[in-house]
């Protein structure tokens, strides 16, 4: 029981309020049966004094009532506690993020397009994952690392929301050479667990990696792949080329994502596929990952008590030695 911060070991003892109501009872019957009464017909020829004695009687009583209270709160033993936690965290995840930046991946399917919806859900993603460190692979036709697995959030957040579309990186979809970059990275970690998380929009058509010999290089450092097919089914609002003003012109294009493959890196390493074609899926999917693989966290909880009864004894004490000199002195002529 908990009232204000403060707890009662021994709340039982609550019960011993129902005999207050007996014991006013008791005194108020006691005091008629103690009172005398004389009837006369005139007062006149008597000298009136007056004294305040008469009516701060019942207050010894009250003092006696407030000092057996404060006795029964004490018996319940009312305490606070102040608790405190301490996280442990074993070894944690390491992943690695490795997304396609190809031109298809600017298609507005989703919204805004591809790559945006896509950075938007990682980014809750990774805040989701404050204990395990996190690494960014990009890819087209050839892969590079935007940043190694590190356990600095903000540096993470930062190069993923960097990430654009541009000319720099050799055209194409290298689906083998972002999956083995994103292996080199993690493969050297003591984490519990290794994984790579691998998005595409399209097929594998660039790089000298063949995808399936990637794989192998996962499967051989135990790392999970979970892969990502993002694009709805059907046609799309594909960039097919750009503009005299420098904008990408758009046409309606069929998507194509090897499936088949995807399929078979993740389950060759232990993992799973998906399909994003729109971004409420997307969005489920990294919740699903995200309760697939959990950091065990160790919570340990210190409990500090400090017992507050010793001060009710000491008040009821003192009431009722101040009732008892009270009734010993001032009050005497009324007992």
């Amino acid at each position: 029981m908990m009232l204000g911060g403060i707890e009662f070991v021994n709340k039982e003892f609550f019960w011993l309020f129902l005999l207050l109501p007996l014991l006013i009872l008791w005194y108020v019957v006691k005091h008629k049966k103690q009172t005398a009464e004389l009837h006369i017909s005139t007062i006149k020829g008597f000298k009136l004094t007056k004294s305040w004695l008469p009516k701060t009687k019942h207050a010894l009583f009250v003092m006696r009532l407030l000092a057996l209270s404060l006795v029964i709160v004490a018996l319940a033993r009312p305490r606070t506690v102040d608790v405190s936690t301490r996280t442990k965290t074993t070894r944690g995840i390491d992943i690695v993020i490795a997304i396609d930046v190809s031109a298809s991946m600017l298609a507005k399917d989703l919204s805004p397009n591809r790559l945006e919806a896509l950075k938007v859900v990682a980014s809750e993603f990774i805040k989701s994952r404050p204990n395990d460190r996190i690494g960014i692979v990009e890819y087209a036709g050839e892969a590079y690392t935007k940043t190694p697995i590190t356990s600095d959030k903000a540096i993470v957040l930062r190069a993923l929301n960097d990430i654009r579309y541009n000319t720099v990186i050799e055209g194409g979809t290298a689906i083998g050479s972002g999956l083995a970059t994103a292996v080199n990275r993690i493969k050297d970690s003591r984490a519990k667990s290794k994984v790579i998380i691998l998005l595409t929009d399209g097929v594998n058509n660039s790089g000298f990696i063949d995808p399936k010999t990637a794989s192998e290089l996962a499967v051989a450092y135990d790392i999970k792949v979970y892969t990502i097919g993002i694009g709805t089914n059907g046609m799309a609002l594909s960039p097919v080329g750009i503009l005299p003003n420098g904008n990408f012109q758009y046409e309606r294009q069929l998507v194509e994502i090897d499936e088949e493959l995807m399929k078979d890196i993740a389950k060759a390493t232990g993992g799973k596929y998906f399909r994003a074609d729109n971004n409420k899926k997307l969005e489920a999917i990294y919740d699903e990952i995200n309760k697939l693989e959990r950091t065990e966290v160790e919570e340990f909880k210190y409990s500090k008590y400090e017992e507050k009864y010793r001060p009710l004894i000491l008040i009821a004490f003192g009431l009722l030695l101040f009732e008892f000199l009270l009734r010993s002195t001032l009050f005497r002529s009324f007992n």
